[in-house]
């Protein structure tokens, strides 16, 4: 297996386990990584937001930690990239307001280059109008962007992946073992035990 180079795109207050476990867990299978933020440059941190699920009627939110980014969004271009991924969190609800942030996810889809977006990253698909007619799942609070932009909302367990195409989504991060074995996948990762 060729290593791919993934795309990151975060921000600040992107949920912490969303952006700590996936970047960790594609390094450490052999890919690379890069995980920008607009107008920030490698070296530069992010501030992390917990959520967490504790019984009330949404989640709960706690400071997190700093997460390094590892390149400069100024110099990122689609073409350069084998996928995308999009965590969720805060952050994709200010990323979707900066039009070089969408005309990536354009790109990617555009292009039908893997792209894995959990929990509010499918407020990222949906303001990039690449949902139309395509099926996404979200945090549940996000089905009905989905619905109005176009999409099937799929309304699975917490600790589920839906795929369609070169689209891998989830609810929340219960769902990784499920979401990032389903974009390996997609990428053409094989692990062997």
């Amino acid at each position: 297996m060729a290593a791919k180079k993934i795309l990151m795109l975060v921000g600040d207050y992107v949920e912490d386990y969303e952006v700590m476990v996936p970047f960790q867990a594609l390094l450490m299978v052999g890919h690379q990584v890069h995980a920008v933020c607009p107008d920030k440059t490698a070296g530069q941190t992010v501030r992390t937001a917990i959520h967490d699920f504790e019984g009330e009627q949404t989640y709960s939110e706690k400071p997190g930690h700093n997460f390094a980014l590892n390149f400069d969004f100024a110099q990122v271009k689609a073409e350069d990239y084998d996928a995308l991924l999009i965590p969720g969190g805060r952050a994709p609800e200010y990323l979707r307001l900066n039009a070089q942030v969408l005309a990536l996810v354009q790109a990617f889809d555009k292009a039908g280059k893997p792209i894995a977006a959990v929990c509010h990253g499918a407020q990222l698909l949906a303001a990039a109008g690449v949902l139309n007619g395509r099926e996404c799942s979200a945090y549940p609070a996000c089905g009905p962007e989905v619905t109005l932009a176009g999409g099937r909302y799929m309304d699975i367990a917490v600790d589920q992946a839906h795929v369609q195409g070169n689209l891998v989504t989830a609810p929340a991060w219960p769902a990784h073992p499920n979401w990032l074995a389903a974009f390996l996948a997609l990428l053409g990762t094989q692990i062997t035990l």
